[in-house]
C-alpha cells in the first residue's frame, strides 16, 4: 500500500491544487489521454534524479524579462502605464505619487475585474489574463477608509502574438528573474528529465516534501499579500498560495505555461495551478496521470480524507470555481 501510494505521488502532475486558508479545492480538469508522459528518471524525494543521470531535454532556464519602454504608454505626475508590450501578454506599471495606498484595477473583455496593489517604487508587471479584446486599466488614490480617487486611466486593445505569453512572464504573483533560487533550483531539478510531465513530476515531488504547511502564517495573512518565492524556498514553510508561487515560477522558468490560478472549492478560498501540456492543451484543476489518463485528483484533501469523502466532494468537479487567473 505505501509502495503505491508513492508511486500515485510521483506521476501527479500538471495541476496541483494549494490552500489559500484551510483544506483544499481546485476546479473542473479537462480530461485527455496520453500514451507517454510517465517519469523515464526516478526521483527520489528531492525531487532530483535518483541514479543522477542527464536527460534528454534542455534544461537551461528562460527567464523572460517584462520590459516599459515607453513606446505606447499613459502617465501623468503620479502614475504611468505601459502598455508596449500588451501583445506579450503584460502591462507595466508605477506609482511616484506620495499616497501611501494606491490600487490599480484592471478589465479585460472577460468583464472579470483584478485588484491589486501598487507598492513597488518602479514598473511591476501584471498579466492580461482575459487573453484578446479590449482592457480598462485603471490606477486609484486612497482618500480614506475604502474610499479611493482614479488617479490614471488607459484603456487599450489587445491582440495576443503568443497565446501562452501571460503565463511565461514574471509577474506581481509569481515574481522571478535569472538571479532567484527559485530558477536555479528548477535548472537543477529539471536536469535528469526528458520531458515536460518529468520536469513537473521533479518539481512537484520537491515542493511537497520541502515545504510545510504554515498554519499561523494562513491564520494572519493581509489582503493583497502576494508571495517571495525565493523567501518561501529557503525557509520552507508557506500557505498555498506561496506553494503555487513557487511552482509557477520554477516551470516559467522552463519554459512550460503555467497559470497560478485563485478561487474556491465549496465555500473555501484557495490558490493552485494549471499548465498546458502539448498536443493536449491545457488541464486545469487537479490531475493524476497514471500512464494512460488522466484521472481527477486533490493531493491536499488526500492526506486528510477518506478516498471516499474526497471522490463524493470532487465528484464532476462543479464544486470547484477558478475566479482569478495570474
Amino acid at each position: 500500500m505505501k509502495e503505491k501510494r508513492t508511486l500515485t505521488l510521483r506521476l501527479i502532475a500538471y495541476s496541483l491544487c494549494l490552500c489559500l486558508f484551510t483544506g483544499c479545492g481546485g476546479n473542473q480538469a479537462s480530461k485527455g489521454t496520453a500514451t507517454e508522459g510517465t517519469s523515464s528518471s526516478p526521483t527520489n524525494k528531492e525531487g532530483t534524479s535518483a541514479n543522477s543521470v542527464t536527460g534528454t531535454r534542455d534544461n537551461t532556464p528562460q527567464c523572460l524579462i517584462p520590459l516599459a519602454d515607453g513606446t505606447a504608454e499613459t502617465h501623468n505626475d503620479y502614475a504611468s502605464i505601459d502598455y508596449s508590450h500588451s501583445e506579450e501578454g503584460y502591462i507595466m506599471a508605477c506609482y511616484t505619487g506620495s499616497c501611501p495606498k494606491v490600487k490599480m484595477q484592471i478589465t479585460g473583455s472577460d468583464s472579470v475585474t483584478y485588484t491589486y496593489d501598487l507598492v513597488s517604487d518602479g514598473y511591476e508587471s501584471f498579466p492580461l489574463s482575459a487573453g484578446n479584446g479590449a482592457y480598462e486599466i485603471t490606477i486609484l488614490e486612497n482618500v480614506s477608509g475604502t474610499s479611493y480617487a482614479v488617479c490614471l486611466v488607459a484603456d487599450i486593445e489587445v491582440a495576443l502574438t503568443n497565446e501562452f505569453g501571460p503565463y511565461l512572464y514574471p509577474n506581481q504573483y509569481c515574481n522571478f528573474n535569472s538571479s532567484s533560487n527559485v530558477v536555479s533550483k528548477a535548472a537543477e531539478l529539471a536536469e535528469s528529465a526528458n520531458t515536460d510531465l518529468d520536469v513537473v513530476t521533479n518539481i512537484y515531488n520537491y515542493v511537497i516534501t520541502n515545504i510545510t504547511y504554515d498554519y499561523k502564517k494562513a491564520e494572519t495573512v493581509p489582503s493583497g499579500y502576494t508571495s517571495d518565492v525565493d523567501n518561501i524556498l529557503s525557509s520552507g514553510t508557506g500557505i498555498c498560495l506561496d506553494y503555487a508561487a513557487v511552482m509557477t515560477s520554477m516551470l516559467r522558468s522552463q519554459r512550460i505555461p503555467t497559470r497560478l490560478e485563485v478561487g474556491y472549492a465549496g465555500d473555501v478560498y484557495h490558490a493552485w495551478i494549471s499548465t498546458y501540456i502539448t498536443d493536449v492543451g491545457w488541464v486545469n484543476g487537479i490531475v493524476e496521470f497514471d500512464g494512460t489518463s488522466w484521472v481527477l485528483m486533490d493531493p491536499t484533501f488526500a492526506s486528510n480524507t477518506s478516498e471516499k469523502e474526497l471522490k463524493n466532494f470532487i465528484g464532476d468537479g462543479s464544486n470547484y470555481l477558478v475566479k482569478y487567473i495570474y
